[in-house]
């Protein structure tokens, strides 16, 4: 037993040596680039490749064979990836989610060159590196370690490193060569992988698909060390390794046998979902999010009408042509989740072959059960929507490149623990439904259920659930201050993916008549998500262009072809635009079925009509009214001098003319009939109603102390003043923003560290879109637009999730406000200057009539004139009843419209 114990350790050891190789070389390469290499396990295998092609084909030394592949072939291929895919992306200043796609790019074109090279079948003979003595492995792994963090530690370039990693763009200030740095990290990045490829090579089988993906698994311990310590990798691979070897041990009676068998098979699959669900992710929220694709116009009927015939035409095909064409439309659907989850809601989702999968497998065993087929197939979707609902509950907790691994882990798991085990997978057969049996048949039915998908996903993108998606893929946390139910919309772009991708994959198991796990690999799952990524995710004719292309290419003589294609356009997508939009007019000529103006957006002038009454009589002289309209208005010359010269009407409501109505009907004269800072005065042509009293927002006796021991807040208390303008001022890092984003829900407190309470009821827990909705506004120090809707629609989106959302005319006031009612309203916000986009995010703030408004720096981006004509709106806003917070560094601004300032300094209030 002792001995058996002791082997099993040896077997351990070894697997968790190259698992700790592979975390090390994660590590420096993401300390050094800030990139998540997904490739490790491409260019691992790659590797091995090489050595094999050079040793046992053509005969060389195995020392001189390895010295070239670990030396010359692993640091070359490391060098090449920094010069031809990540350093430009580093220069356009890509985000972390950017660089993502293109190591899953990278991971997919070496995995198909593979393929192209040396063939899909496995191989046995690769050469043993270090022999059989795992301690050996072990020693060198901890010797390589020793010497990387010496290295950190006690040198210059160590020193240089630890510059770039802590502020790159300072570090270049400073005199550091951040490429050269990153150069070096992705050439030692790519020598840890090499070994890891040759010292695994002769324990798992050789081929193209299967050592990446194995080597993708133990990135687990590079998580488990969070992305920084070298020990803990180590400590942790050896760990899992060796408690996977011992788990071989155990052959439980009964259903648990097959269970426990895969569990010790797949140990390190395990520890990567717990790593990416539980552990602190690596990335941030909001800084590693996928990017807005760009706004495109919608596709043009003949587009549609000459794609539905090339759709029709394999209706005229027989044998093997019509047999491969039946894969096109189920892989498009499958594809089509992808639009929804990654296209539409901006997330990171590498696991929908599983829910494919699954889809196939459910159908399968319904169907091998009695049920009949298509009857099996709806039922199978419902159920793998419920599984959908289920993974990714915890995973929607996750941003950016913590939700691609957990996403990635999910579809891992699945695969290994269901698709691929025979305990689910034995005796099942999958026919096609009764009538549709002929290849001909069966691929009408698949374009009928197409056709309804698209039409289901087109449903999707427009109106009120619509614009919401497009906020949360654009500004995630703008979108939470807008209203947008962030975690619900989450769920639902998830579950609507898990029930297409279901369907798609139960239809595609159909088409090839049996259930085969390989159609439903992860790796090909990554090559699906590169795949839309490259054409286009947000548009529906992606899923119809990649399934075609995909399918095409795989149905060729040279496997692998589809991958290398993908694969290289993805390393490039960075620089290269969606390829379906070559296909689309330019969104310069039609961006939501109105021509956009050219003219230069109006300047926010203080004269809007909307304001007219608040303003006019708060400063005590008129203001100049707005001549801007809305698209289609044609008023007569009587109409015309009306808007140059004369008020207009004061009942607010906007009429239906179109023209100007003021912001509220409540009174301008302040709470208590006390005037504003700037001297205003009640309305002169009817009496002044008494306002609605406004609920307090107060926080009280507010600590925050972030990790490693910062305290941000310190026993904070303060109270905003209904119906009044309250300021916050203070030097930077005095804590201002941390509790503006205290009030505002972005940031939330345990309750023991101090209460926020609006009129009494206590709010801490109370996430922001939560808030929002109990009526508290904001705005973004960094402004938090979203570039792929309309300045319309951005407002709407805000009248839409407020406060009160039913007022159809809400949305009319807030862009007549702030004089973005005429042709500017069509444009898309990602064309317009800082400065209008600043009024944008006003208008939608205010679009759901908050009792609170919280503004950080809002005069951020506007000219002397704008600031003064924002001055005088937010006085008369508070003079109608809405009580107003801002951080503004601008002392002319607060002087000239707060009631109360507060000074912060050290996280505390000083006056």
């Amino acid at each position: 037993m002792a001995s058996l114990t002791y082997e099993l350790t040896l077997a351990g050891i070894a697997v968790g040596s190259a698992a700790a190789l592979t975390g090390i070389g994660l590590i420096v390469t993401y300390r050094a680039t800030g990139v998540l290499n997904l490739a490790h396990g491409a260019v691992a295998m790659i590797c091995a490749y090489v050595l094999r092609q050079l040793v046992v084909v053509w005969g060389w030394p195995l020392p001189l064979g390895a010295l070239v592949t670990l030396l010359i072939v692993a640091p070359g291929l490391g060098l090449i990836l920094d010069r031809g895919v990540f350093r430009p992306l580093a220069l356009l200043g890509s985000n972390p989610a950017q660089t993502l796609v293109a190591s899953i790019g990278v991971f997919v074109l070496l995995v198909g060159g593979a393929a192209l090279l040396w063939g899909g079948g496995a191989r046995d003979d690769a050469p043993v590196l270090l022999g059989d003595d795992p301690w050996a492995q072990l020693g060198a792994v901890v010797a390589l370690a020793c010497l990387v963090t010496a290295v950190t530690r006690w040198t210059r370039f160590g020193r240089e490193l630890r510059a770039v990693v802590d502020n790159r763009p300072l570090a270049v200030l400073s005199g550091v060569d951040a490429d050269r740095v990153a150069a070096a990290g992705w050439a030692f990045g790519s020598f840890t992988a090499g070994m890891t490829g040759v010292l695994l090579a002769p324990y798992v089988r050789l081929d193209p698909y299967g050592m990446p993906l194995l080597v993708v698994e133990v990135i687990a311990v590079a998580v488990i060390a969070r992305m920084r310590s070298l020990p803990v990798a180590v400590a942790a691979a050896v760990a899992i390794g060796v408690a996977q070897a011992q788990m071989t041990r155990l052959h439980p009676e009964g259903w648990a046998g097959p269970l426990v068998q895969a569990l010790g098979a797949n140990l390190f699959v395990v520890a990567l979902l717990v790593a990416a669900l539980v552990l602190p992710g690596v990335g941030g929220k909001g800084r590693d999010a996928l990017p807005p694709p760009p706004r495109t116009p919608r596709v043009p009927t003949p587009l549609w009408l000459v794609i539905g015939v090339l759709l029709l035409l394999p209706l005229g095909f027989a044998g093997s042509d019509l047999h491969t064409a039946v894969q096109v439309p189920a892989l498009a659907v499958i594809l089509l989740s992808l639009v929804v989850v990654a296209g539409r809601g901006g997330q990171i989702a590498l696991g929908q072959a599983a829910y494919a999968g699954l889809g196939a497998l459910l159908t399968a065993l319904l169907a091998t059960a009695g049920v009949p087929t298509l009857l099996a197939l709806g039922l199978a979707v419902p159920m793998v929507a419920v599984v959908g609902l289920v993974t990714a509950w915890p995973a929607i907790r996750r941003h950016g490149l913590a939700l691609a691994l957990a996403t990635l882990a999910t579809g891992v798991t699945v695969s290994r623990f269901v698709l691929t085990q025979p305990y689910a997978t034995a005796g099942l057969s999958l026919g096609r439904p009764t009538g549709f049996t002929d290849d001909r048949a069966f691929y009408a039915l698949e374009l009928v259920l197409l056709a309804g998908c698209l039409a289901l996903v087109a449903a999707l993108r427009r109106g009120h659930t619509g614009r919401a998606l497009a906020a949360l893929r654009d500004h995630e946390p703008g979108a939470e201050a807008a209203g947008v139910p962030v975690p619900a919309l989450k769920l639902l772009a998830f579950v609507l993916g898990a029930a297409l991708a279901a369907l798609g994959g139960g239809l595609l198991g159909m088409g090839l008549r049996a259930f085969d796990p390989e159609a439903y690999d992860p790796v090909r799952g990554l090559l699906w998500f590169a795949a839309v990524l490259v054409l286009g995710a947000d548009s529906l004719l992606t899923p119809l262009a990649a399934a075609a292309l995909l399918v095409t290419l795989d149905a060729g003589p040279q496997a692998g072809a589809a991958a290398a294609v993908i694969g290289l356009l993805a390393t490039q997508s960075g620089r290269l635009p969606p390829l379906t939009t070559l296909l689309l007019p330019s969104p310069a000529k039609a961006a939501d079925g109105a021509k956009p103006s050219r003219e230069r957006p109006a300047p926010l002038t203080g004269g809007d009509a909307a304001a007219a009454d608040g303003a006019a009589s708060l400063t005590g002289k008129p203001a100049p009214l707005s001549t801007t309209r809305t698209a289609g208005e044609n008023p007569g010359p009587a109409e015309d001098r009306a808007h140059a010269h004369g008020p207009p009407p004061a009942d607010g409501a906007a009429p239906p003319t179109g023209k100007p109505a003021p912001l509220s009907t409540t009174s301008t004269g302040g709470a208590g009939g006390t005037p504003s800072p700037a001297g205003g005065r009640t309305h002169p042509h009817r009496p002044a109603p008494a306002p609605a009293p406004a609920p307090e927002l107060r926080a009280d006796d507010l600590t925050l102390t972030y990790p490693g021991g910062i305290t941000a807040l310190s026993h904070v208390t303060l109270t905003l003043t209904p119906a009044r303008i309250t300021a916050l001022v203070g030097p930077n890092g005095a804590g201002k923003s941390t509790l503006f984003d205290c009030l505002a829900g972005t940031l939330r407190p345990r309750h023991h560290q101090g209460l926020i309470t609006l009129d009494g009821a206590d709010i801490t827990s109370r996430s922001a879109h939560a808030r929002t909705r109990l009526g508290i506004a904001r705005t973004f120090q960094r402004l938090a637009v979203f570039p792929s809707l309309s300045v319309e629609e951005n407002v709407r989106l805000g009248a839409e999730q407020g406060r009160v959302r039913a007022d159809p005319a809400a949305v009319e006031r807030s862009l007549r406000l702030f004089d973005l009612a005429g042709p500017v309203r069509h444009r898309a916000a990602a064309d317009l200057p800082t400065g209008t986009l600043r009024r944008v995010e006003l208008a939608r703030a205010l679009a759901g009539q908050p009792h609170t408004l919280l503004l950080d720096e809002p005069a951020a981006g506007l000219d002397a004139d704008e600031t003064a004509a924002l001055a005088r709106i937010l006085a008369a806003l508070a003079a109608d009843g809405l009580t107003v917070l801002v951080v503004e560094h601008d002392p002319d601004l607060v002087a000239g419209i707060a009631h109360t300032v507060h000074t912060m300094e050290g996280g505390r209030i000083l006056s």
